[in-house]
């Protein structure tokens, strides 16, 4: 095999082993797919201010999440349907994120039920949860979060409609696979694929099977979706949440400063900056634009967290510069996944370790603390950031 670099030569392999309906449903966007590409783009804009002659023999890329010690400052994000890009995908990646000493987060859509995650794992994961229409069975999802000995609770906000995923409709996508031939045809040229469904514990919907009513006969995540989620959600509800959940809560899904400072009145340990990796509303603006303004607006008052475009160990610098506490990886795991099952997660993690590990190096920082905007180039820098810096450093020149 071509030695493995970085995150792309995961995706490539993915593609080839993980069916085209499932590749597609994590590696594409809504719509236009605008922001999709956004994310990305404006990412790469961001440029890192190289320094020379700073002792950084030693590095230390251990922070803390939510209170939580991590040995770097990234948690695998909550990806619906994980266990269709390999089988018994959850607990894979748990034990993956457990074995780095870093977080996992685990969707109410996935195909593991939380339960076998925990059985599986035996140590604490988070836990995301919708709020669909039928608060009692939230009520009961987060009831078995805390049963599982879930550490954090994570509350997505923005998919209260879901946003038109093209390719999804093209390819059919539902779960197990719809019985056509351009499907199996596929599934037939995939058969490592096929063999770790097929000996997977779960098959279908592991948090929802058999404790939503009407679930049994529902294989589509879009119908479920549509029919289910509540689009009347509102902060109130966030509050009824927090009145549910005894632990750490993170609310994810804020792109606007005025959702940030409601977000720091709701309880709420934690945001996540993020666009829901492109998924959602085409046309709004990337998570990495938005990142320096909601961290300066509520920055001091609460943890800020990050998700969407990280595909390097130096996407992550850029994140921390602007102002995350910490960030959440989703497609660069997902395509180790798919790629090569529980060593593709190890192997996506390590390549943003080692990248991360180098570029602290290279701009002369030697410990998560103390990336900041001073370690980014200065044409890359928020106009208002360099205002408030140049006005402080002649402050101090009296």
């Amino acid at each position: 095999m071509t030695p493995i670099t970085c995150i792309e030569d995961l995706r490539q392999l993915a593609e080839r082993r993980v069916p085209r309906a499932f590749f597609q449903y994590v590696d594409s966007g809504s719509y236009a797919e605008e922001t999709f590409r956004a994310n990305r783009a404006d990412m790469e804009r961001v440029k890192l201010r190289q320094r020379v002659l700073v002792n950084v023999d030693k590095r230390d890329l251990s922070t803390t999440i939510v209170g939580q010690d991590a040995a770097l400052p990234i948690a695998l994000a909550p990806i619906g349907l994980c266990g269709m890009q390999h089988g018994n995908g959850e607990i894979l990646a748990a034990e993956a994120a457990n074995e780095a000493g870093i977080p996992f987060c685990m969707s109410t859509m996935s195909i593991c039920s939380m339960e076998q995650v925990a059985e599986a794992t035996r140590k604490p994961f988070w836990f995301q949860v919708y709020v669909i229409r039928d608060r009692g069975f939230i009520a009961d999802l987060i009831a078995r979060a805390k049963a599982a000995n879930c550490s954090a609770l994570v509350l997505t906000v923005d998919l209260q409609v879901l946003g038109q995923r093209h390719r999804d409709i093209k390819n059919g996508m539902t779960v197990p696979p719809q019985i056509k031939l351009a499907n199996v045809l596929d599934i037939m040229s995939k058969p490592r694929w096929a063999m770790s469904i097929l000996n997977a514990k779960s098959k279908t919907f592991g948090n929802l099977a058999g404790h939503v009513k009407g679930m049994e006969g529902v294989n589509s995540l879009a119908q479920w979706t549509n029919s289910q989620f509540d689009p009347t959600l509102s902060w109130q509800d966030v509050d009824w949440i927090r009145s549910l959940w005894p632990g750490k809560l993170i609310v994810k899904g804020i792109l606007d400063v005025e959702d940030a400072r409601l977000a720091t009145k709701c309880g709420a340990d934690a945001i996540v900056v993020s666009n829901h990796g492109g998924r959602q509303l085409d046309g709004a603006p990337s998570s990495i634009s938005m990142l320096p303004k909601i961290a300066d607006a509520v920055g001091s008052d609460i943890e800020v967290m990050f998700d969407g475009g990280i595909r390097s160990g130096q996407d992550l610098f850029r994140a921390l510069a602007l102002g995350a506490k910490s960030c959440l990886i989703g497609r660069a795991y997902i395509y180790g996944l798919g790629a090569l099952g529980k060593p593709g997660v190890k192997t996506a993690i390590d390549i943003i370790r080692k990248e991360l590990d180098i570029t602290m190096a290279l701009t002369g920082v030697t410990k998560i603390a103390d990336i900041d905007r001073r370690t980014l180039a200065s044409e890359t820098v928020p106009d208002e950031t360099r205002v408030l810096e140049l006005a402080e450093t002649r402050k101090k020149a009296g």
